[in-house]
């Protein structure tokens, strides 16, 4: 049996008869906007998709990032990257920092009222002004010959990333602004040799976030948990189209 996948869950399930706040990520909140059938399958019936391998060098690259700007945080200074970059900001030191980078924990919460769903994220890093203004910060790291930039289609689900966490802190009453930063990380390949060593090029992006489209969506991806049949099959998802083919050719799915 995978120690990766177990099949259909029994627990963590949406009853629309509970009155528990029912909890959801920011990475459910992306699979909602990318697959609503599939959102529902795992949510409301415990069907999820089998989950992808850990990137170990994109983690160790985000770890390595956190003690770094750790050290800045500690002498409330910006890092030297901050600084190139004219952002007037240093690392924001506060007593629950280290819950909102832990995703297993929850990261920071919000209980959305009207449907009684406890959104939640884990973030990579916040900064902060002299006027106390937060920046949100997301860690990317990547390996490629062309600069780094948020160009790319796919990367709608960065923006959107960013943007939950902006709404989630204000929803905490933190004044945060509207732009948010991504520290990405491109590898160089490059070199003559690797000599064990990977060394990288480092952006530090700017963004400015758009938190419009959330509580509308919060309330589709409720009242998509709350009906009794799981939406169609998505045309434009890989997993909805191969349990269909599956389905069509005699089997079971």
């Amino acid at each position: 049996m995978s120690k990766y996948y177990s099949g259909k869950r029994t627990r963590n399930l949406f009853d629309p008869l509970s009155k528990a706040p029912f909890k959801l990520s920011r990475s459910k909140i992306e699979l909602f906007i990318n697959c609503p059938r599939c959102f529902y399958l795992d949510r409301r019936m415990g069907v999820g998709q089998p989950p992808g391998f850990p990137f170990a060098l994109n983690s160790a690259v985000d770890k390595l990032l956190k003690k770094e700007f750790d050290i800045y945080r500690a002498r409330q200074a910006p890092h030297p990257l901050m600084a190139a970059c004219g952002i007037k900001a240093v690392p924001f030191a506060h007593e629950k920092l280290d819950r909102w980078r832990d995703a297993l924990r929850g990261g920071i919460e919000y209980l959305h009222k009207e449907t009684n769903l406890l959104l939640c994220g884990g973030i990579d890093d916040v900064w902060v002004k002299d006027n106390g203004e937060l920046f949100i910060v997301d860690y990317k790291s990547t390996a490629k010959d062309e600069e780094v930039s948020l160009d790319a289609d796919w990367q709608i689900s960065y923006k959107r990333q960013m943007e939950i966490y902006q709404w989630l802190f204000r929803k905490n009453d933190f004044p945060v602004s509207s732009v948010g930063y991504f520290v990405y990380c491109n590898g160089i390949t490059a070199k003559d040799a690797f000599d064990a060593r990977l060394e990288f090029d480092i952006k530090i992006i700017p963004y400015e976030g758009n938190c419009s489209w959330i509580e509308p969506m919060i309330s589709e991806m409720h009242k998509c948990l709350m009906s009794a049949q799981a939406p169609a099959y998505s045309a434009d998802c890989d997993y909805c189209l191969y349990n269909k083919a599956i389905k069509e050719a005699g089997g079971s799915s």
